[in-house]
């Protein structure tokens, strides 16, 4: 399912227009993201949870090509992380 998928269904189950429907996922999406980004993990009850997860950087050295023996390195970051709820996992197994 896309966005556009997404909102034609809110907008049946809500009974809204489908510019509403759009305009409320895309808030959802951005309050989502935005608190996420700032460090603060989002739970939502019955669905699952969105974190700011830590990632190490990384280092190696290149095997094959032109620049065989050359190193390289990644710095530490940030990747975004869902968590499932029970409920959530439940309903996908079943």
């Amino acid at each position: 399912m896309n966005k556009q998928q997404l909102v034609a269904q809110l907008s049946i189950k809500s009974e809204i227009s489908k510019k509403d429907a759009e305009k409320h996922i895309t808030n959802l999406f951005d309050i989502i993201m935005e608190t996420t980004s700032s460090g603060e993990n989002v739970k939502i009850v019955g669905f699952g949870g969105f974190e700011k997860k830590p990632t190490k950087g990384s280092s190696g050295i290149i095997r094959f090509g032109d620049r065989k023996g050359e190193t390289w390195t990644t710095e530490d970051s940030f990747k975004p992380y869902f968590n499932p709820s029970k409920a959530f996992e439940d309903a996908v197994k079943a």
